[in-house]
Parts: structure tokens; C-alpha cells; sequence
């Protein structure tokens, strides 16, 4: 097998030429969304379509954003990629419909191994991340390589998620851990223990119907 076969296949590979070449086609095309016109929306949806392995519609990626190879992402529609995000995307990273992740949220599916003289080889390897529909991760946390995270859950800021988290969930910490379950109270909640006001409760309220 290719080195480009093993890692496809969630072997220990060995980063070689034809490795490298596809990063270089990556680097290329992040180098063409860091420096667009930030303003320029439009164009900066356009070149992360291209990107991107395959995408929803709604598409938006606040620059900087950096990734290994872009074809291994997956995004639904309706997702937000805020200021210096950053996804390793060795292994498939597949992220479902209104997803949103806050700045400096890293997604790593990349690993090496622990042994020293075996590290030292250069052989590493990727795990694939799943995140599902309506997740929203909070700013500057870090997905770890093999990591589910269920549908309609909230990871807080500063996370370092190692295990999979379940649906409907507010999950935070080091490492992150289920705090509580999201319920029907939560509705209507926007901050701590202030609620939504009327005028934009009306608003939101009329788009669910």
C-alpha cells in the first residue's frame, strides 16, 4: 500500500512525496482564503467550498482558518467557522447542519505514537472526529482525535474534549465532562439566568413555527 492508502485506511503512515504533495494543494488554497478580502464574504465561502471535501449551503469561515488537507472535511449547511479555528483533518471530520465553532477551536484527528524511539520513526496515524447537528464549541477547545459529539450539544470554552460526548448536553473541562442535560427550560435562555426579550423571543419564536 501508498503511504497515502495507509492513512486513508487509519494506518500508521509515513508523511512521504505524494503525502506532501496533497498538504502543499491545501496550503495553496488556505493561502488564496487568509488573504481575501475578509469583507468579501462571497468569495470567501467560494474558496472554502473548494476546500472542503463536501459542504451545505451557508458556508462561512472567518479568516485565518488551517487545516491539513481540507478534502477530509465535512460540513453541513449553516456553519460558522469563527477567527483562527483550526482542523487536522488526517482522518475524516465530518460536521453536521448549524454547527458552530467559536475562535482558536482546534479538531484533531492526528496522532503519533507514545513510545519515544517508535515516535521518532515519523510513522503516525489519524482517527476520525464526528460532531452532529445544532453542536456549538466554545471558544479556544480542542477535539481530540476519535471524539463523537452527540446532536443539540454545547461544549464550553477552553474544553479538551478526549471522549465522546452524548446528545443534548452542556459539556465543559479538562478533560471535558457532562455537566447537565439541555431541557425545555432552556428555551428561552440566554445568558446565566436572563431569558430571551420579547421583541427578539417574537421574532425567533415566528421562524420556528
Amino acid at each position: 500500500m501508498t503511504n497515502v492508502e495507509r492513512r486513508d485506511a487509519g494506518l500508521a503512515y509515513f508523511a512521504d512525496e505524494a503525502v506532501k504533495a496533497e498538504g502543499a494543494r491545501c496550503r495553496r488554497i488556505l493561502q488564496r482564503l487568509n488573504n481575501a478580502d475578509w469583507a468579501d464574504f462571497a468569495e470567501i465561502e467560494r474558496i472554502a467550498k473548494e476546500l472542503f471535501g463536501r459542504t451545505g449551503e451557508r458556508v462561512c469561515v472567518t479568516p485565518p482558518f488551517f487545516c491539513d488537507y481540507g478534502k477530509n472535511i465535512e460540513v453541513g449547511e449553516n456553519f460558522y467557522a469563527n477567527f483562527n479555528c483550526t482542523i487536522l483533518d488526517v482522518a475524516p471530520v465530518k460536521i453536521g447542519r448549524n454547527c458552530l465553532l467559536a475562535p482558536n477551536v482546534a479538531i484533531y484527528t492526528a496522532a503519533h505514537p507514545i513510545f519515544p524511539d517508535t515516535r521518532d520513526s515519523g510513522y503516525e496515524f489519524g482517527r476520525p472526529v464526528e460532531i452532529g447537528d445544532s453542536v456549538w464549541i466554545g471558544g479556544s477547545s480542542v477535539v481530540c482525535p476519535g471524539v463523537k459529539i452527540g446532536p443539540n450539544t454545547v461544549i464550553g470554552a477552553g474544553s479538551v474534549v478526549t471522549r465522546d460526548i452524548p446528545a443534548w448536553s452542556v459539556a465543559a473541562g479538562n478533560p471535558c465532562r457532562v455537566i447537565r442535560a439541555i431541557t425545555e427550560a432552556d428555551r428561552k435562555s440566554l445568558f446565566r439566568r436572563t431569558e430571551i426579550d420579547a421583541e427578539a423571543w417574537e421574532k425567533i419564536a415566528g421562524a420556528m413555527r
